[in-house]
């Protein structure tokens, strides 16, 4: 977890850059956003039911797994960003059934071996927390949880008690890309959130634009940049890394200077 904890520690906030595994060049499309200057990457593991996500991270799940990419061929790319990039956060973010099917202790040693820094795993509540956390806390990989506009004062206890790394707050009650949320509210949500917690707070869902990305990091400690991205690979195939650098670096230089 050094590495991510060194990412957030920086003087300005963390852009965090979100790519599906095995949709294009996927090797060259990551080292694009790290060349454009993005702080955190987030791998996406190619799911059947990808219930969070969006049409175009849905899209990008039906061609990865279409090209046949499996849980090994994520960690293979893991392992290799890992040698090309020693210094760089990796979190893998996905769905339970492909962390879990072939036990917790599997997954956590294959992903410390891979180099991974978190675990985002989408549809695990925390009351399910058993399923995967202590596997992964054992090996020194934090699970990142997610909060959402819909997590009161009630529940945040609960999402917070294990979570490590970061805290993904999720700014709309919806689907990746489709919608952003006003930034009075993500302001209001992400005071109430730090008020529980010393954990970083990243915000994603429907961020796009460097002026939105700005914004946000004025007020929060990251931004996460998904769909937008995702979008790009599917538009330009093998020419997608000159395209994943440029908007990487306008975005990086909005979330860096925003304070």
């Amino acid at each position: 977890m050094t590495r991510l904890s060194n990412a957030f520690a920086k003087i300005h906030p963390a852009l965090v850059a979100f790519i599906t595994a095995g949709d294009g060049d996927t090797a060259s499309n990551l080292d694009a956003l790290v060349a454009g200057g993005a702080d955190v990457i987030e791998l996406g593991m190619p799911f059947t039911d990808p219930m969070a996500d969006g049409p175009a991270i849905q899209a990008a799940n039906i061609r990865s797994l279409g090209n046949g990419t499996t849980t090994a061929d994520v960690l293979a790319i893991a392992t290799a960003f890992r040698e090309r990039h020693p210094d760089v956060p990796l979190v893998l973010m996905g769905y339970a059934n492909p962390m879990i099917r072939r036990g917790p202790e599997w997954f956590a040693d294959a992903c410390e071996k891979a180099g991974v820094d978190g675990v985002i795993c989408v549809d695990l509540a925390p009351e399910e927390d058993e399923d995967l956390g202590p596997a992964l806390r054992l090996k020194g990989i934090a699970p990142i949880r997610l909060s959402t506009p819909t997590t009161d004062e009630k529940r945040l206890p609960t999402v917070l008690d294990g979570s490590a790394g970061f805290l993904y707050y999720v700014s709309v009650a919806g689907i990746t890309g489709k919608q952003a949320a006003a930034i009075e509210s993500i302001e209001a949500n992400v005071s109430r959130i730090k008020s529980h917690t010393d954990l970083p707070v990243a915000v994603g869902f429907g961020v796009r634009e460097p002026e939105q990305a700005e914004a946000i990091a004025k007020v929060a400690d990251g931004v996460v940049v998904g769909s937008a991205f995702i979008d790009l690979v599917e538009k330009h195939g093998d020419d997608a890394p000159q395209h994943l650098r440029e908007l990487t670096s306008r975005l990086a230089e909005a979330v860096h200077n925003a304070r």
